[in-house]
Order: C-alpha cells, then sequence, then structure tokens
C-alpha cells in the first residue's frame, strides 16, 4: 500500500490520539485508585455548632509581646515579624470542662508554656492589606504553643531550624474554636496562664507588637493562604518550665478556659 503525506499524517494523529487517550485513562485510573496510608483530616468544633473546622496549616508569630522578644534576647523595635510552622498533626484539642492529659515529650529537660490567641481563617489570598485582613478570620481559639527549650536553644546556637524544639506531637494545644461573628475580633482583654494555681503569664492582648491583622497581613506577603489555615498569635513574658504532674490553665478574656495536665 502507497503511504502518502495525507495517510501518514492521519496514521500519525491517531496513533498521538490513541496515545494521549491511554495515558490520561492511566492517570485517571491511578487518580481513582484506593489512598495508600490514608489519615483522617484533623479537625477542630465550632462551640455551639454541630460543624467542624479542618485545620490546613499551623503557622506561628516569634517574639510578638516586647518582654518577651526582650527575656528571649531580642530587640522589639527593631525586629519585623518572623514565622514558624508545626504540623497539622501537632494538634491536641482541649474541650470546655475538660482536663487534658498532655505527654511530657522525649529528649528534653526544659519543657516550656507559651499561651496565646489563637485565629482561624475563613476565606485566603495573598498580599492582603492590614485593612481587609480581618475579613479572613472566621473564629478564635486559645492555644499553647509546646516548647522543648533546650532543642531550640541548642539548635539556634547551630544556625539550625528550630523544628526540634517547636514540631512535635501534641505541641499545638488548642480549645475549641468560637466564632468572630460571636465573639468580635480580638485586640484587647486579658491573656494567663497558671501552673498549679499561680499566675506564671498575664498581660493584655493590647501589647501584641503585631496585632492579628497585621499577622495576617504580613504572613500572606510570604505565601498563599487559604481557608483552614490558622495562626498562634504570639506569647506574653514569663515563659517557663512544666514537668509531669503539673496542671496548666489558660486564659483569655472572652474565650472558655483550658486546663492541660502534663504526664
Amino acid at each position: 500500500m502507497r503511504t502518502t503525506r495525507r495517510t501518514f499524517l492521519t496514521s500519525a494523529t491517531a496513533i498521538a490520539t490513541s496515545a494521549m487517550a491511554s495515558t490520561s485513562h492511566s492517570a485517571s485510573a491511578t487518580l481513582e485508585g484506593d489512598i495508600l496510608f490514608a489519615h483522617q483530616p484533623v479537625t477542630l468544633p465550632i462551640v455551639d455548632s454541630a460543624q467542624r473546622f479542618q485545620v490546613r496549616r499551623i503557622y506561628c508569630v516569634g517574639r510578638n509581646y516586647a518582654a518577651h522578644s526582650r527575656e528571649m534576647g531580642s530587640d522589639p523595635d527593631r525586629e519585623p515579624p518572623f514565622f514558624f510552622q508545626k504540623p497539622t498533626d501537632a494538634i491536641q484539642r482541649v474541650p470546655r470542662g475538660v482536663t487534658v492529659d498532655h505527654p511530657y515529650p522525649p529528649l528534653t529537660k526544659n519543657y516550656h508554656y507559651e499561651v496565646e490567641l489563637v485565629a482561624a481563617l475563613g476565606q485566603g489570598g495573598r498580599n492582603i492589606p492590614v485593612d481587609q485582613a480581618l475579613k479572613l478570620v472566621y473564629a478564635y481559639g486559645i492555644g499553647l504553643d509546646m516548647t522543648r527549650r533546650d532543642l531550640q536553644r541548642m539548635m539556634g546556637d547551630q544556625k539550625k531550624p528550630w523544628e526540634l524544639g517547636k514540631s512535635f506531637d501534641k505541641s499545638a494545644i488548642v480549645s475549641d474554636l468560637h466564632l468572630a461573628s460571636r465573639t468580635g475580633h480580638f485586640t484587647r482583654g486579658n491573656i494567663q496562664l497558671k501552673v498549679n494555681g499561680q499566675i506564671k503569664q498575664t498581660s493584655d492582648l493590647n501589647k501584641m507588637i503585631w496585632s492579628v491583622a497585621e499577622q495576617i497581613s504580613n504572613l500572606s506577603q510570604y505565601y498563599e493562604l487559604f481557608a483552614g489555615d490558622i495562626i498562634y498569635s504570639g506569647t506574653p513574658e514569663n515563659v517557663g518550665p512544666v514537668k509531669p504532674g503539673d496542671l496548666m490553665e489558660g486564659h483569655i478574656d472572652g474565650l472558655y478556659d483550658i486546663s492541660v495536665r502534663v504526664v
């Protein structure tokens, strides 16, 4: 059979189309296959609601109260906001009215509490203006950014990342979430932590160097933010150690208190 340019092109097109169909079918089959090692999404209940908030990513703001910044050896008047992350499965939920057991983690001898306001986003975006940033906040909670301080300092001294000190199992303790539409936005109010009944940290949210709106705006310049992201907004001064048996009680005006026992 004599092959003309037309029959060659027709044949080539048919082969290409067949190959594309085969590739598409293969990709489709791959996408439709069983998911290996699937994990349940991390979710937090919404207070007084049947709905749950699926956590996508955890951001934390470092040294966001002037006195705490100084106690950590920094200059709050010169340092711009900086951020680090924790894995989503570091979440440990503390329901209302329940004292939750919190395991003392391995490989540390200096385990610190840091009580913080947590903002949960219901919208996302990039380069969010400060005056628009609070529109992204869907809900608020109270959290503890637990820290293996000795490991954090060791890694910092070696100019290495902080993950060993900050990003470990159950290091992101948090309450259920309160809808911002009900609480309003938190720009002031007492934030406090007690250990074994004694006040260890106490301050006002208006003493944050960078407000929640400013945190969101600044963070959105580095990352595209999405609904499901949560932000730990920094801790006041007087962070300190806990040991097994200690009871931590966190408070922020307008949210329910959390109670956590180190075991």
